[in-house]
Order: structure tokens, then C-alpha cells, then sequence
């Protein structure tokens, strides 16, 4: 995917939800994944002929593993001039040692969330911007539907009673597939997750199990044909509710 595509299809789901207005300062949580940076690529360009006038911070939670590396990501920000910050933590000792939780993701995600809104916060920052795309749209109903018998996933504008914060997901109109032609086309410094439950997490297994419904001998016809079913244009109407 080309650089005109991206900030096409991302400032059509800004201006589709309002997800940006005059004078924000957003925080763009930078995990080191393709998602994240092919984020704060869009977001960089987009700042400089944008209607309204923005500015962004990229902020990573070091969640404390010896073997995280971010000084490419830091070289990345440097070059796209985007203000880089990283706020330590002992997050995965608390989850892996002191807690030894059986199911850590949770219990990080939440963590993780607070330290980063927390550190968003003294930055003056009013909004963060998360990289979702449409594959993670429709993971997050699947497991809900499968792990809390509900349909229900996330929106693409979120406001955060307790923090004052709004949370942003501007890549909503982008397939995985998107962001991976992306980053292979501009070699993004994509740096591998540390954290030792990588790809064995519950979402992973669904992300799987969509692949399996997605096989021509199973139900559907094409790869594309069960998320395009949750169309991110056609779950939400314009104020981010969810179409029932």
C-alpha cells in the first residue's frame, strides 16, 4: 500500500467519526508493532495540511524486559520530527513474577492503560490515538460474543470519564493486510514483542479461528468476505454507536 492510500482511508474514518478537531495534542501509543508505526506514519503526514490544526507525541510503556530494544523507533521519530516518549514500568515483573497471573493479558492491558494514560496526561495531551484496524474490530466482537456472550466491540471515538481523555482509533478503515503492504513497501522498524505469551493470547486463537471461517471449504467464498461483514462504515453511524 502506497502513502497516498493510507492517509486517504485515514482521514476518511477522521472525518467520517470527527476525530480530530483544532488545537488537540494526541498521544499515539507506539508498541513497536506495524500497526502502531504505520499509526504515527499517517498521523505525522496527515498534521502538516490537516484543516485542523493538530500535534502529536509518540509514547511507549516499557513494560521492564531486559530484551526491548527502541532506539530504531526512537531514530523513526527523530526523522518523521515527532516528539518521542518512554515511560518505565515493572509491569511484567508485578504479572509474571510477583502476580505469576495464568492469564497475564489482562491484568497488563490494564496496567499498561493507566501507566500510559497517567504519562499522557502530564504530557498535556487531550486525546490518544490507538492503531486498530478492521481485522481487530472484528476480533474484539468474536471474542466478546465467545468469551462474554455479547455482541459488542470497540468505537472509533471513546471518552474516558476518569482520565478526561479521548480515545481515538484512526486506522478503522484499514485491513491488516493494509498495514502489512505498508510497512514491507516503507520498511517501518517493526521491533518483536518481548513479552513471552506473544502470539499464544486469546485474541491470537480467534484471529485464528477467523482464518478457519475464512477458508473457501468452510463457509465463505473469500478471505475478505466475513470482514467486510463488519464494515467499519456500515457498524457505526456517525456519532461511534454501534448499529443494532
Amino acid at each position: 500500500m502506497k502513502l497516498q492510500k493510507l492517509l486517504s482511508l485515514t482521514r476518511q474514518a477522521i472525518d467520517a467519526y470527527g476525530m480530530i478537531k483544532e488545537n488537540d495534542k494526541i498521544a499515539v501509543g507506539i508498541s513497536g508493532g506495524k500497526d502502531s508505526l504505520t499509526l504515527l506514519y499517517a498521523l505525522s503526514y496527515l498534521r502538516n495540511f490537516y484543516p485542523h490544526k493538530f500535534d502529536i507525541v509518540a509514547v511507549t510503556v516499557d513494560l521492564g524486559f531486559d530484551n526491548l530494544n527502541l532506539e530504531e523507533i526512537r531514530e523513526f521519530c527523530k526523522k518523521l520530527g515527532v516528539e518521542y516518549q518512554i515511560i518505565k514500568t515493572q509491569i511484567a515483573e508485578v504479572v509474571f513474577q510477583v502476580r505469576k497471573e495464568s492469564n497475564p493479558c489482562s491484568l497488563c492491558a490494564k496496567m499498561r492503560k493507566g501507566a500510559l494514560n497517567d504519562a499522557i496526561k502530564e504530557l498535556g495531551c487531550n486525546k490518544v490515538a490507538y492503531a486498530h484496524h478492521k481485522d481487530d474490530l472484528l476480533e474484539s466482537m468474536m471474542m466478546s460474543f465467545l468469551f462474554e456472550g455479547r455482541i459488542h466491540t470497540f468505537a472509533p471515538v471513546t471518552y474516558l470519564d476518569r482520565s478526561g481523555l479521548t480515545v481515538i482509533r484512526p486506522l478503522l478503515f484499514l485491513y491488516e493486510g493494509d498495514v502489512k503492504g505498508f510497512v514491507k513497501e516503507y520498511n517501518l522498524p517493526v521491533v518483536k514483542s518481548p513479552c513471552p505469551v506473544d502470539g499464544s493470547t486469546k485474541r491470537e486463537n480467534v484471529k485464528n479461528l477467523i482464518g478457519e471461517i475464512n477458508e473457501p471449504n468452510f463457509l465463505l467464498a473469500t478471505p475478505k468476505s466475513c470482514i467486510s461483514i463488519c464494515d467499519a462504515t456500515n457498524l457505526y453511524d456517525t456519532s461511534s454507536r454501534l448499529v443494532s
